[in-house]
């Protein structure tokens, strides 16, 4: 009978090493499964490791968009004031046109101020004797035709400027506010009253509406 104690084999010592690391593995993966599920203190009950993971993600990004809506604050608080800027001057070009366009039809001061200066100039080359028609020009008439002029000039003014106020959003940057209504209304009736202002000074000046009158006999 042989006594002697089998020696294990090459073969036999990898077996038993294989299952050694077989056994072993589900405890590795365990462990990391329980790691994976763990849930940070200070987290209300019945909210999952995963939940977690899902509020980290939303909470980074809402980070991150905060930080470009702060890096584009003072950008786009530039770009309200010019528009905010640009839109008062332009309105307030719609509101001064209006103004002149009422100037050109009702007169101004400086067109009575003009027209007393012609009829003071007549009276002073006539004193010395004149005809009576040259009376009527010199006196009369240059005063009526120099009123027609200055109402004229203010109703050209009347036109450029709401002709400006219209146009105006059309060049330089581009407003992120269509142009007001009420500054398009405005703009559009200085430009009515300013056509109708200079044909009326056209009209006078030309003496189309009413002719100069004239002396009997000449």
């Amino acid at each position: 009978m042989n006594t002697t104690p089998s020696t294990p084999t090459t073969d036999d010592t990898d077996e038993k090493k294989a299952t050694d690391t077989e056994v072993a593995a589900p405890d590795v993966t365990k462990k990391a499964g329980a790691a994976e599920d763990a849930i940070p203190d200070g987290v209300a009950p019945g909210v999952t490791a995963s939940d977690v993971t899902e509020m980290d993600v939303a909470a980074t990004d809402a980070a991150a968009e905060d930080g470009l809506h702060a890096g584009r604050e003072p950008e786009l608080l530039a770009e309200a004031e010019e528009a905010t800027t640009g839109g008062a001057g332009t309105g307030a070009a719609a509101v001064v046109s209006a103004g002149l366009g009422i100037v050109s039809l009702s007169g101004a001061w400086t067109g009575r101020v003009a027209a007393e200066r012609e009829t003071l100039m007549g009276q002073i080359k006539t004193s010395g004797g004149g005809s009576a028609a040259q009376q009527i020009s010199e006196i009369y008439g240059d005063a009526w035709h120099t009123t027609a002029f200055v109402n004229g000039i203010f109703a050209v003014l009347a036109l450029l400027v709401g002709a400006f106020a219209l146009v105006r959003p059309a060049f330089g940057t581009p407003s992120l506010h269509p142009q007001a209504g009420w500054v398009r209304s405005v703009a559009w009736a200085s430009i009515a009253l300013g056509v109708l202002g200079l044909l009326i000074s056209v009209g006078m000046y030309l003496d189309l509406f009413v002719a100069l009158p004239t002396a009997a006999g000449g």
